[in-house]
């Protein structure tokens, strides 16, 4: 991985040479041009702040679903299975660790979903303001490659280890003697048996998640808005439409790569170590358990995704519109 950042930096400097007079060279002008011309714009900057709290926002209304598809997932099948479905979940959750039982991991969710949200919106607003067109809008095949971007930068950057952790701590709850007793005890036992390398268990399944997640979900967002407007970026959606396109574009994700998801839940489990690689995982998974047992956990990642994405896109928008009064582009 290391090699691969060192190529793609070097390629990007050698990109910028070739295009450029050398940095010592350059009269003070020439510089702040060029500066300017890399530098992160306003609305990327904008991307950042108001994707972190919207961040914040959605994950505190939306966790006990995703505490339960999580549960689901790692219930691999046997012949007598621990949960009935959804609700048995909810109700086993609820009688053996109470209401607050259901919020197992929130911390961990909380303090990742703030820079996965910055990143994933700074990027997609970013690599938009690269590749839209006179009117701000996106071709679809850059809408798709926006999307894949922003996953995929969130997937490196924060979601892996929130992930790796978060899984790691409702998995280990369901055990009969729970070992971690905090979020930093419990990040010290990962970092103590796994190596700094154990927060990172599942990386190219999370890519490869949060990629076609983004991909999929940007795609139908900017999609659906482009339809709405006509192609006119003046127009101003209602939120409770901008929600109803969050919701379509939430439910097109999760029908689209629940398999990756379920493969990446069991490779940042407790015990991931039976699996050799994501190949592996996805391969044993299909030999023990059936074509079906990759779409394990649909129904509540269902309801939690529509959910999120729905409330985000809403959040976001809002939060959006109002810092634009005062924070002109």
């Amino acid at each position: 991985m290391e090699v691969e950042l060192a190529l793609v930096v070097g390629s990007s400097v050698a990109a910028m040479s070739s295009t450029s007079k050398p940095i010592l060279t350059q009269s003070p002008t020439e510089a702040l041009t060029g500066w300017r011309q890399y530098a992160p714009s306003d609305r990327t900057i904008k991307g950042i702040v108001i994707g972190g709290l919207t961040g914040a926002i959605e994950i505190c209304i939306t966790f006990p679903t995703e505490y339960v598809k999580t549960q689901l997932q790692l219930d691999e099948r046997s012949v007598t299975p621990k949960f009935k479905g959804p609700v048995d979940c909810v109700k086993q959750t609820v009688k053996g660790h109470g209401v607050l039982g259901l919020y197992r991991g929130l911390s961990v969710l909380l303090y990742g979903s703030i820079p996965k949200s910055s990143f994933r919106f700074g990027t997609f607003e970013f690599l938009k303001s690269k590749a839209c067109d006179e009117r701000g809008n996106l071709t679809p095949i850059m809408r798709l490659m926006c999307g894949l971007g922003a996953g995929v930068s969130e997937a490196i950057f924060a979601v892996t280890p929130m992930e790796t952790v978060k899984v790691k701590f409702i998995h280990d709850q369901t055990l009969e003697k729970p070992k971690f007793k905090g979020f930093a005890h419990g990040v010290g036992m990962i970092i103590r048996n796994d190596g700094f390398t154990g927060l990172y268990q599942g990386l190219f399944a999370t890519m490869m998640k949060q990629g076609s997640n983004q991909a999929i979900r940007f795609f139908v967002m900017e999609t659906l808005k482009d339809y709405y407007r006509g192609g006119d970026n003046s127009v101003i959606i209602s939120k409770p439409v901008v929600g109803v396109m969050g919701v379509i574009a939430g439910a097109a994700s999760v029908y689209g790569n629940t398999p990756i998801d379920v493969v990446k839940t069991r490779m940042q489990g407790l015990e991931a170590k039976k699996y050799k690689h994501t190949l592996d995982c996805a391969l044993k998974i299909w030999k023990h358990e059936g074509f079906f047992a990759f779409y394990k956990g649909t129904v509540p990642r269902l309801s939690r995704v529509c959910l999120d994405v729905g409330i985000t896109f809403m959040i976001y928008d809002s939060i959006m519109e109002a810092i634009n009064k005062y924070w002109k582009v």
